[in-house]
């Protein structure tokens, strides 16, 4: 290790607590070579060993860590809020959202090879069976327009 020697002026002996006959001190310190760290060091060597039981500050978080910490559990928490006010309140409006039309309609049973388009231009002669047939439908949850013989139907017969 390169070191510079410094001379410090003459202190009393008895105050150092060193040799009395001695005037000087030296005082010694390493330099930093310009190829790197002292010779005979390591940059791992230069730096001291955490203790086991340092004391650590508090925690600083980033922007991000915050976020994280405090913005996602609201954000999580609003959507839950949000999905809990719909499942409760999907089947109000679906009550009250006015598909409850009263409808004047006659029970019909299908003879064997009629279809729903003779049944609508036999109840509603006035009307367009394209419409009947598929008020028809609606009324009775039909996925099709196809009827099964013995099966009952609402016909809706107002105009």
């Amino acid at each position: 290790m390169a070191q510079i020697a410094f001379a410090t002026p003459a202190q009393p002996a008895a105050r150092l607590g060193g040799d009395p006959r001695r005037t000087t001190n030296v005082l010694s310190l390493p330099v930093a070579r310009p190829g790197g760290s002292p010779r005979g060091t390591s940059p791992r060597a230069a730096a001291p060993a955490p203790a086991a039981s340092a004391v650590r500050g508090p925690v600083r978080l980033t922007r991000r860590g915050r976020f994280l910490l405090i913005g996602l559990p609201v954000l999580l928490a609003a959507t839950s809020a949000l999905v809990l006010v719909g499942i409760f309140t999907a089947p109000v409006m679906a009550a009250d959202s006015g598909a409850s039309v009263r409808v004047e309609a006659a029970s019909v049973t299908v003879l064997e090879g009629e279809t729903l388009w003779e049944i609508a231009a036999e109840f509603a002669p006035g009307r367009d069976p394209r419409v009947v047939i598929a008020e028809i439908a609606e009324l009775n949850n039909l996925a099709g327009s196809t009827v099964i013989p013995g099966q009952t139907l609402f016909v809706p017969t107002g105009g």
